[in-house]
Order: structure tokens, then sequence, then C-alpha cells
């Protein structure tokens, strides 16, 4: 089974990026071939999810790479390939032939595929390679448009704002790396660090995760993630990038519980973003905006599950989620093509005109409200149970947020139903690629909530592991849904007249302005810095050395005008005494025989002075 497992990751990356590659000239055979891989992908992840195989290879010394499905990952694998497939399957209709259809099928692949590979793996090396992969793919998916400089912009935030995050992974990395107590840097032997080395990795993993999640204060940047394709919005809000900073929390809990702080933590960041993000959910007058909004509350219910160690409770919210909101921004997306539009009042009598979309819509939106009997009722309870066990005020907290969550899905279905002023109730039928998802999903809504309940659940707690978790009491099943219904209903018959106050509405319809203050506290501040550093790099850097470089030329050209004439005068007086002495030596050289004879004569006379002398 290990084969499996190395084809299930290695399967939507190498096709992936072989579309990408390749481009434009197989466009007409990428939609094919990526709903066929999708498939294929979605048989291995379920061989996979019943085998529990496990790999490693090589990788650096002491630091392997390694790859396995258990119980937690295992449902993941199969969660993240069955809405990869349905998404891709809904893209080859929404995705025309003039686009450039191998590169996003290509990229979505690679995303898929990364998402995978951050679910399996089992060292923090291949979790980090994929978190990366992940990260650049996204950027790219949000960018599909590139040749629009706002939508480039958009994918720019989104990309610097996690990354910025995910510098926590690579800080709990070093650390797990420089204690020397986690082994080969792998995910369960990270709980055997101690001491601050613990607390530093914990810190990092939160920060990465909520980065990863768009936790408070990290949330702006999936505003402006909605600028990609409604088929990327769907994958990545659903069940991949949005949900891998909770899934990575949530196998890691044990390193939460361990800090004595961590889990603390966690667990009211999930609740106020929960309830925080969805009153900037109910402030949206666009639809992608709403769902976008919600998707932030509603992982916050997986982070809190997280903290409190509901484990099973947050995989049940996260398998739930993943099928409601993929369904939700499926339709949005739909709805966009055909009517050219996201705006809540202009989408009046949607639902109506496009009946398909519109019921599948009404489904994914009761169940993100927590409307008996689809699965987040249900599930959301389920890790509730959690938070009641542990703090009675973070259970209120986590109850509220499920509250408002009514309020925004209610909100979202009243517009696209209500009739508009010249009424146009025929049908648009969709077609039969759209329709086919949007059914799975819908019927994935309402079958999921077995899950939540005995003997499922029990199954479920079984395969997930971590011990036994709170189960919920029959009055909070009772409570939350009839809580649901009632906001539900009272949003259904107030419609618009029931607004937000005026002053929490300008707070969150720009989504807490979180922006603005980081661009305020980071970006102004580095960018001023840069600027500052370029003018002293062009004021005083450069002057210097062009001051140094002029200051060299001219020294240059001094010695070389003293070196000259020193080297000059002395080899022209050399040359000069030189030919001198050749003219005196000349001299005696004159062809005549008693001339030479009288030389030698003296010459022999001087020598014998010499030797008289000498002696």
């Amino acid at each position: 089974m290990s084969a499996l497992l190395w084809a299930l990751v290695a399967l939507p990356l190498t096709v992936g990026t072989l579309l990408a590659v390749v481009g434009r000239p197989v466009d007409g055979y990428a939609p094919g071939v990526a709903v066929g891989t999708a498939v294929a992908a979605l048989g291995l992840a379920v061989a996979v999810a019943f085998e529990h195989p496990r790999v490693e290879a090589p990788l650096l010394e002491g630091l392997p790479a390694g790859l396995a499905v258990d119980g937690l990952s295992g449902l993941m694998v199969v969660t993240v390939a069955a809405v990869t497939a349905a998404v891709l399957l809904f893209s080859v209709a929404d995705i025309g032939p003039s686009e450039a259809r191998a590169r996003f099928f290509g990229l979505m692949l690679l995303f898929s595929g990364a998402m995978l590979t951050t679910v399996t793996a089992t060292t923090l090396p291949v979790l980090l390679m994929a978190w990366e992969v992940m990260g650049a793919t996204s950027w790219a998916l949000i960018g599909y448009w590139w040749r629009d400089p706002e939508r480039g912009d958009a994918a720019n935030t989104a990309f610097l704002t996690t990354r910025a995050a995910d510098l926590g992974l690579y800080l709990a990395a070093g650390a797990a790396l420089a204690s020397g107590q986690a082994g080969s840097l792998a995910l369960e032997d990270l709980t055997a660090t101690t001491g601050a080395w613990s607390d530093t990795i914990t810190a990092g993993v939160i920060a990465a995760a909520f980065g990863k999640s768009a936790q408070l204060p990290f949330s702006f940047w999936l505003s402006r993630a909605m600028q990609g394709p409604s088929p990327v919005s769907a994958l990545l809000h659903s069940a991949t990038m949005v949900v891998a900073g909770a899934y990575l929390l949530l196998r890691l809990e044990p390193l939460l519980a361990q800090s004595g702080w961590g889990g603390q933590v966690v667990a009211w960041t999930g609740a106020v973003t929960a309830v925080v993000l969805g009153l900037v959910a109910v402030a949206q007058t666009d639809l992608k905006q709403l769902l976008a909004a919600s998707t932030c509350a509603q992982i916050g219910f997986m982070v809190l599950a997280a903290g409190t160690g509901a484990v099973t409770g947050g995989t049940l919210q996260l398998i739930a989620h993943a099928a409601a909101k993929s369904l939700a921004f499926l339709v949005a997306g739909a709805w966009l093509t055909a009517l050219g539009t996201e705006a809540l009042p202009a989408l009046r009598g949607a639902a109506r005109r496009h009946r398909t979309a519109g019921i599948t819509f009404t489904v994914a939106a009761l169940a993100l409200a927590g409307v008996p009997p689809l699965a987040l009722w249900a599930a959301k309870d389920v890790l509730l149970a959690g938070a009641l066990e542990d703090n009675a005020a973070l259970y209120i907290v986590g109850l509220a947020g499920a509250v408002i969550s009514a309020v925004y899905s209610a909100k979202a279905l009243w517009f696209v139903w209500q009739p508009v002023a010249v009424p146009d109730d025929r049908e648009q039928p969709l077609p039969y690629a759209a329709r086919l998802p949007l059914a799975a999903l819908a019927a994935a809504c309402a079958a999921l909530t077995v899950t939540s309940f005995p003997p499922v659940r029990d199954a479920v707690e079984r395969v997930v592991g971590g011990g036994a978790q709170p189960v919920p009491h029959l009055w909070e099943f009772v409570l939350s849904g009839a809580l649901a219904v009632a906001v539900s209903a009272m949003v259904w018959m107030r419609g618009p007249q029931l607004t937000v106050p005026s002053r929490i509405s300008a707070w969150t319809g720009d989504w807490l302005h979180l922006e603005n203050a980081a661009r305020t506290i980071f970006e102004r501040p580095v960018l001023r810095l840069a600027d500052a550093l370029a003018a002293f790099d062009d004021r005083v850097l450069d002057r210097a050395v062009e001051g140094t470089a002029l200051g060299s030329v001219r020294l240059a050209q001094w010695t070389n005008a003293q070196a000259e004439r020193l080297v000059d005068g002395t080899v022209e007086g050399v040359a000069g005494g030189a030919r001198a002495l050749g003219r005196w030596a000349r001299r005696p050289q004159t062809g005549q025989l008693h001339q030479y004879l009288a030389q030698a004569v003296a010459a022999f006379t001087v020598l014998a002075v010499v030797l008289v002398l000498v002696r």
C-alpha cells in the first residue's frame, strides 16, 4: 500500500505540473485530464484511508521525508480529494474555452496535491515544503487573471500576509532542530521538547496556523482572495489552504495541551473569530465577501475545538464545512457567470431563475446556519461540548457565534429568493457538469449529519484517537437547533429591516479595517525605512563610492605621471651613458697597427707597475 500513498501525492502534483508547464497547446484536453486525475486521486484516497500506510524516504542526513495516513489524515485526504473532484468537475463548465484552461487546471491540481502532502506529512521538512507549494499556487490562482492590476494586488496581499505568518513554522522547525529533543523533526516528537523550546515551537505553530486559516488578526487576506475565480474560492475556502491551519492545530493538539497556555490562546482566538467575523459577514452586501467572512467564522469553531481538545468535533466540523462552503461558493460562481454580479441586492430572484442552484444554495446556507438536520448543526454541538467542559464562558461565546452564523446565512437566502420588480421566474438550467457536483455536495450536507451521532461518532472518535471526547447532551442539540431555526425565521421575516447598528456596520463592513491597520503598522513603516535606506544609498553610499573611485582615478593619474617621469629619466640616462661609453670605446679603434702596439705597450706597462706595487 505504500505505493498507493506515493501515487496519491505524486499523481496530482505531476499532472498539474505538466499541464501548467505545457500551457495553451493542451487547453482542450486539460479539463478532462484534470477531472480524471482528481477522480483517480479520490479512489487512491479512499484506499489509503482504509489501509493506513506509512512511507519514508531519505531527504537530508538525519531528516527523512515521511508520509503517513492515520485516522485524522485519512478522513482529510478523502475530504480534500472529494471536494477537489467536485470543484474541478464544476470548473469544466465555469472556465470557458477562451481561458487558459491548462494553466488553471494544472495549478488547481498542484494546489490539491500540496494539500494532500500537507495532511499526510509526518515530518516538519516535508510539511514546510508542501506548505510553501500550497502558498505559491494559491498566489497564482488568486491572481489567475493577472492582467487586472487589482487582482494581482489581491494575490500579493494574500501571499505576503500568509507568508509573514508562515515564518512561525520556520521558527518552530528551527527551535525543534536546535533543541535536539525532537529527533528527526517528526510531528509526533514535538511534544518531547520541554521548557522554552517547547513554548517557542508552540508559538510558531500557532502563528502559522492562524495566518493560514485567516484567524484574527490575519483575517483580512481572505477578503482579498475573492478576486480569484469562483472555483478557486470554493476549493481554497472549503478543504484546502484555509483549513490547513485548523488541521495542523487539531493534529498537534497534544502540543497545545502540553504547553499549558497554547490551548487557551487557540480556543479563545477561535471563539472570538467566530463571533467577530460572523458580524463582519452580517455587514456584507456582496455574496462572496459574506461567504469569505463566514469561512473565517466557521474555521474559528475548528480552532476552538483544537484548543479545548475536542478533536473529534473539530474534525466533523471541518468535513461538514468543506461540503457546505464549497457548494455555496460554486453556486455563487454560477450566479456571477449568469448574472454578472455578486451584490446581494442585484441577486434578488436568482434562486427562482436558477432553481437547481437556488435549491442547492439553500441547503448550503441552512447548513452554515446550523439548522437541523443538516451536518453543521450536529457537528458544532459536538465541538461545543468540549468547550462547555473546558469553560462555560467559552461555550457561551461559541454558541453566540453559532447564532450569528444563522443571521448571515438567512440574510443571503432572503435576497436570492425574493421576487424582483419585473419577475422572470423561468428556470435557467445549469450545464450537467455543473449540476452533478452541486447535487452531490448538497446530499453530503445532509448525509454527514449521521457522523455526529452514535454509533458513527464513536467510530470516528476511535479513528481520530486522542482519548475520550466530551459527548453533547440532548438539550445542547435542541438548544442550538432551536436558536438556529428561530433566528433564521426572524431574519427571513424582517429581511433587510434587520440591520446592524451603524457604528458596528461601519467597523465590520470593511473587515474591521484590519488591512488598513496592517498597512499602517507594518507596510508603511517598512516602505518608509526602505525609502530612507534608498536615499542613504543614493546620497551617502553612492557619493562615497563615486568619491572613492574619483580619488583612485586621480591618484592613479598622478602616480602614472610621476612614475613615468622617473622611469623614463632613468632609462634615458642609462641609454645616454651607454652611448657615451660606446663613443669613448670606439676612439682607440683606428685600424692603425702602430697605435694598437702603443696601446699594448702602455697597458702592459701599467700592469707591470701594478704588479710591482702590489708586491
